[in-house]
């Protein structure tokens, strides 16, 4: 792939904010001064900055000591951490295609400025001696688990490499860096491109708040007086589950899964298979057999043997129980006299009837007391009372986008911890799915740095003047997020490599998923769901019957997301020649498994983004299910003290999970908070799939 897209035109040096001093509240980014044309000067002087940081290490005469390689190490590349913060936030959060352009640039530089420092074998030596001494340095624990960590990414960079093999690799990363790029623009340009207008005949079945979110994505993209669904999975589900009208309902499901395989400029297909041959070739230049066997090495799991030995004892039970409720969901559109057969635009309007019938519930019902701003609160007043830390809303810190609110966090004794930004609505400008990051990480390497955190949701936006009203799993994601923001701001280490939620893939889903269970518990969802009207609580009846509810359909959501994982592995075992056309490897791995044929995979690979935008989950997406197990048994710890606000266990939360970053191994730091290692059973009890014959 060549980069045909030209050089962007530069800004005089002395008027780019990203190379100055920021003199904003807390020193953050001054975003309505930052403009498209900033970015690449900034990371050409940020690069040039840091290879001469780098050069000084490798040319320090002195005998490699932990000061001079690791610390010096740590110390390098602030320009360019501030600068890509700033610009891939942007990017994935309210770009425009002027970034986007810049983006197929920076990709292949990045790769082209980090391939010669992770396979320099001068500086690798000098990490590889004090590793090899490592027993007698006398290190602190984090010291020690950032010199292994320095070494591990050096050698499974390639480092240890020889010069052919050194070059090759650093061709595959800067081929696999543009190919990745052109995966999540495709799949944006898919996304900005289709909406569907609804006209007067096309509303059955909706509630006025979603037609008032439906109206405000009009409004968003320029139709004022109209309203459109979008293919943001925040009206894509909901659209599917509440819509009465069954065409519209194949045209919106058809259209959600055919992103990015399309047979147009933004089809996927041939990226994928350019990315799965450059990763097995890479993963065989280290040693490995398949991608998935590099991979794993660096996680828990540790192999694709453990990995298929969960997602498999997990797949029995979730299949079976889909497949009774299949049968029953086809009985009840037989019932109603459809003369058809059940088809994956129908489970969701089904399943939603039947759970009305089985548990009285629906999400209709609960969404009125769900209201964004109270779930926000609830967010907050959670890890006030789990954590001590405090939160105020600040109106002076610059921002990206008008509808992004920031928060100053405190500890309980007033010290300042950070900011938090929360940007919770969708918008064409920004990429589907919901996700933390950081402008900053937290460190005292040099005094004490506070973090910048920032959760990113695409929630529908209510009509004007009215709230934003979550559904349960809406809810659900904000406190997800939310619970990946606390690993980021609670984050309590010297060295930024290990800060905040730098640990292995399949762990960092642990504190997210953990904090989730606060969001459905009667005690908070007493306090703050109230109704947006009204201002009445939620009243005890309709919460009996959500909590009833909250395992209805769980084999149909545990196969979705399985299925998806299974096939991520898949790709990344089977050699890639063999794998041809990738909707046909689809296909027959889907056959291999029995998948129902009413359900869709929660991500088609053509939308895959969690493992083809990028390498950070990919033979990595099984980590939800692998956290899970964790976070269903951590929970446990809170219920046995019989307080969910537990201080002596919230206090070993805090230390052992969300505050030691990536500074320990994380089954250690799992063990030093629940005493024990975890019990997998926990997982199939919180879904309510142990009671299904194949979980025996």
């Amino acid at each position: 792939m060549t980069d045909s897209s030209g050089p962007i035109a530069a800004p005089s040096a002395s008027g780019n904010p990203l190379l100055e001093a920021w003199t904003t509240p807390f020193e953050t980014p001054p975003f309505s001064q930052i403009k498209p044309e900033h970015f690449m000067p900034a990371f050409e002087q940020a690069f040039a900055d840091h290879a001469a940081e780098i050069a000084a290490i490798v040319n320090d005469p002195a005998e490699p000591d932990f000061a001079n390689t690791v610390t010096a190490l740590e110390r390098s590349g602030k320009l360019l951490n501030r600068v890509a913060a700033v610009f891939y936030d942007l990017v994935s959060a309210h770009s425009s295609p002027e970034l986007l352009k810049i983006d197929e640039q920076v990709s292949l530089r990045m790769a082209r400025h980090w391939n010669p420092i992770m396979m320099n074998a001068v500086l690798f030596g000098r990490v590889a001696a004090l590793h090899d001494k490592r027993a007698s340095l006398k290190l602190t624990a984090e010291e020690k688990r950032l010199l292994e960590r320095t070494y591990t990414r050096f050698h499974r960079a390639g480092a240890g490499l020889d010069a052919a093999a050194k070059a090759r690799m650093a061709e595959i990363n800067e081929q696999l860096a543009q190919l990745g790029t052109s995966f999540s623009h495709h799949l944006l340009g898919d996304e900005q491109e289709w909406f569907m207008e609804l006209g007067e005949g096309d509303t059955d079945g909706l509630p006025a708040s979603f037609l008032a979110a439906a109206k405000a994505a009009a409004e968003e993209r320029g139709m004022p007086g109209k309203a459109v669904i979008t293919l943001s999975r925040s009206f894509v589900e909901p659209f599917l589950k509440m819509s009465g009208r069954r065409d519209l309902r194949e045209k919106v499901y058809r259209a959600f899964i055919a992103r990015g395989d399309n047979g147009n400029a933004n089809d996927n297909n041939a990226v994928i298979g350019e990315i799965l041959k450059l990763r097995e070739e890479s993963a065989r230049l280290l040693g490995y057999p398949t991608f998935a066997a590099y991979r794993l090495e660096d996680s828990m799991a540790k192999t694709p043997e453990a990995v298929r030995g969960l997602l498999e004892r997990v797949w029995k039970p979730a299949r079976a129980r889909a497949l009774a409720d299949r049968d029953d969901l086809q009985a009840l559109v037989t019932e109603e006299g459809g003369n058809f057969k059940l088809a994956p635009w129908d489970w969701r309007y089904y399943a939603e009837k039947l759970r009305q019938r089985r548990a009285d519930f629906d999400d209709s019902a609960i969404k009125p007391y769900l209201a964004l701003d109270n779930m926000i609160a609830a967010a907050f007043d959670t890890a006030t009372r789990l954590f001590g830390v405090s939160f105020a809303e600040r109106k002076d810190v610059p921002v990206w986008h008008p509808d992004v609110r920031v928060w100053e966090v405190k500890d309980a004794d007033g010290s300042h911890r950070g900011l938090f930004y929360g940007d919770y609505f969708a918008r064409p400008s920004k990429r589907s799915g919901a996700w933390m990051t950081s402008l900053r990480d937290q460190q005292k390497l040099d005094g004490n740095v506070a973090p910048l955190i920032i959760n990113v949701c695409n929630f529908a936006k209510g009509a004007e003047g009215e709230p934003s009203l979550l559904s349960p799993d809406d809810a659900r994601t904000l406190f997800h997020e939310f619970g990946h923001g606390l690993h980021g701001m609670l984050s309590n280490v010297t060295y930024p490599s290990l800060s905040g939620t730098s640990v292995f893939t399949d762990f960092v889903e642990l504190p997210s998923q953990l904090y989730e269970h606060w969001q459905e518990q009667p005690q908070v969802l007493r306090q703050f769901a109230r109704h947006y009207q009204t201002g009445e609580p939620l009243p005890d009846d309709l919460l009996q019957r959500f909590l009833k509810a909250r395992k209805f359909n769980q084999g149909f959501a545990t196969v979705e997301f399985v299925s998806s994982a299974l096939l991520d592995l898949e790709f990344h075992t089977q050699p890639a020649a063999s794998i041809g056309a990738v909707r046909d490897f689809e296909r027959k791995e889907l056959e291999k498994i029995g998948m129902p044929e009413e359900i869709a995979l929660r991500h088609r690979p053509t939308q895959f983004g969690h493992i083809f935008s990028g390498d950070h989950y990919a033979s990595g997406y099984y980590s939800y299910m692998w956290s899970e197990v964790m976070d269903a048994d951590a929970f446990g710890a809170f219920e046995e003290a019989g307080d969910i606000f537990a201080p002596a266990v919230a206090k070993r939360l805090r230390d052992d999970i969300y505050s030691s970053g990536g500074s320990r191994d994380p089954e250690e730091a799992y063990i030093a908070f629940r005493g024990r290692a975890p019990e997998p059973d926990a997982l199939l009890r919180r879904r309510g799939l142990l009671d299904t014959p194949e979980a025996a």
